[in-house]
């Protein structure tokens, strides 16, 4: 298995390099060159395997040989002991034909968990047989720090510097972060938005002199290994509920595309999937693509879900890649308008492809609100921003979807207090695990938005 760059130039690398590469040298991100098939009688087989057995068999093809089988296994198995629920992430049926994935039982209580997990994993495995040391920048508008920073922390191969927005994640979230003491753990806030973060790290890889001075890799979604993990559980509920015989809709709470396109990858690999719905919140550029074929980019506006607060989707790249018949002189055009004009049209062939599979909805913050109301009164079930934006959808949209209905819960309500409080007057329980968050001393850097200062501060920390 190989992988190449969405924009060309850069030479095709095995999975262990891509790895510890994250972004490509010439800016684009890596796909396999081929995706792996899993055929219907594969299917049916899969079904009966634990989440780490379903794991391991899907995986493997995008690993290759560069990792021995029983490694990989190892590696995977002890990637999902840690989830606090024996199925990792269980279905639970919310409406008839409507259910929820819950993907919050990890240690950070949020989806990232399920790949930054096997993510701290691997790169120590590789690292230290390589006798090698590299350096994670990463950005974070949330949850993906803290995930980030739980798989790496302590470990003897890695530094990881994690960014996020001052002021714009919740308390909880940036707690998460800042009360790791661990030497290798650096957290900084930068005066922006996570879109300023997200540039900044993808500036620094730019950097060819800088990435090469620290041994520079990524954790965010950018890294293909992020996107691998997630399509396991997209399989999970497809198969629980009925393939390959019948297809599911997934509705997925959307802000930096990768969580929706691990599930656009399990479609390309077999998986029947009727439709994939991006639930977006205010913040909106992505619903504006689907429903008129316009990426505009307009000012971050702050909602009651921080994570979703981004006008500059990089994952969306990797599906323009194929919208654009993997064209990458396209792509880079496309890319290169984009960040120029702030305006991205597709070819209309190209957009009407993408809707065949494809559909949007937006929700305001009243609206998120209320419907976590609603599912508490109704259900007794308490559900964070992120999640509720993506049942509202689910069920504003059920007459025109086919069933079942796949809402993924991407975290665990007590990440966002202020919106549980604000929706139902009360404040979610912290698990065990965090009962003394708000008592744990906080250490993070507070940094301007702008490159050359970042750097030096890493240089600083690893030399």
């Amino acid at each position: 298995m190989f992988y190449i760059s969405t924009r060309g130039s850069a030479p095709a690398l095995a999975f262990d390099e891509v790895l510890l590469a994250g972004l490509a040298c010439d800016g684009g991100l890596y796909v396999p060159s081929v995706w792996p098939q899993v055929s219907s009688v594969e299917q049916v087989e899969l079904n009966n395997l634990n989440y780490s057995d379903l794991a391991f068999r899907l995986m493997l093809p995008f690993v290759g040989d560069t990792i021995a089988e029983d490694d990989f296994a190892e590696i995977v198995g002890a990637s999902y002991s840690e989830f606090s629920n024996d199925q990792v992430v269980p279905l639970t049926k919310l409406d008839d034909g409507v259910w929820l994935l819950e993907l919050f039982h990890g240690p950070t209580l949020a989806f990232k968990d399920i790949a930054l997990q096997l993510l701290g994993r691997l790169f120590d495995y590789i690292l230290t047989r390589r006798g090698e040391r590299i350096t994670i920048v990463g950005a974070t508008s949330g949850d993906t720090g803290s995930a980030a920073i739980e798989a790496c922390k302590g470990r003897e191969s890695v530094d990881i510097f994690i960014l996020h927005p001052a002021g714009r994640v919740s308390d909880v979230q940036r707690r998460q972060m800042t009360t790791v003491s661990s030497e290798n753990v650096y957290n900084i806030a930068i005066n922006g938005t996570f879109d300023d973060c997200q540039d900044l790290v993808k500036a620094c890889f730019n950097d060819v002199h800088f990435r090469e001075q620290v041994s520079l890799s990524a954790v965010n979604s950018i890294n293909w290994a992020r996107i691998m993990a997630q399509i396991v559980y997209y399989f999970w509920a497809g198969l629980k509920l009925g393939a390959p015989v019948q297809g599911t809709t997934f509705v997925v709470p959307t802000g930096n595309f990768g969580n929706i396109f691990a599930g656009y990858g399990a479609h390309l690999m077999g998986l029947p999937v009727n439709k994939l719905v991006v639930a977006s919140n205010q913040n909106d550029i992505l619903f504006r693509f689907f429903e008129k074929n316009e990426m505009a980019m307009e000012p971050v506006v702050p909602t009651v879900s921080p994570s979703m607060d981004i006008q500059v989707s990089s994952n969306f790249e990797r599906l323009l890649f194929d919208l654009l018949d993997r064209q990458p002189d396209d792509v880079s055009e496309a890319m290169h308008n984009f960040r120029k004009t702030g305006k991205l049209v597709v070819p209309n062939f190209a957009w009407k492809g993408a809707r065949k599979l494809f559909d949007a909805s937006k929700v305001d913050d009243d609206t998120t609100l209320g419907i976590i109301a609603k599912i508490y009164s109704e259900k007794n079930m308490l559900i964070d921003p992120h999640t509720a934006i993506g049942v509202e959808t689910a069920l504003q949209m059920s007459a025109k979807l086919s069933r079942p209905i796949v809402s993924l819960a991407t975290a665990h309500p007590a990440k966002f207090p202020d919106a549980a409080k604000k929706a139902v007057g009360q404040v979610p329980t912290l698990p065990p695990s965090l009962i003394d968050l708000y008592k744990r001393k906080e250490n993070f850097t507070v940094l301007p938005n702008e490159l050359d200062i970042l750097q030096e501060f890493i240089r600083a920390k690893t030399y």
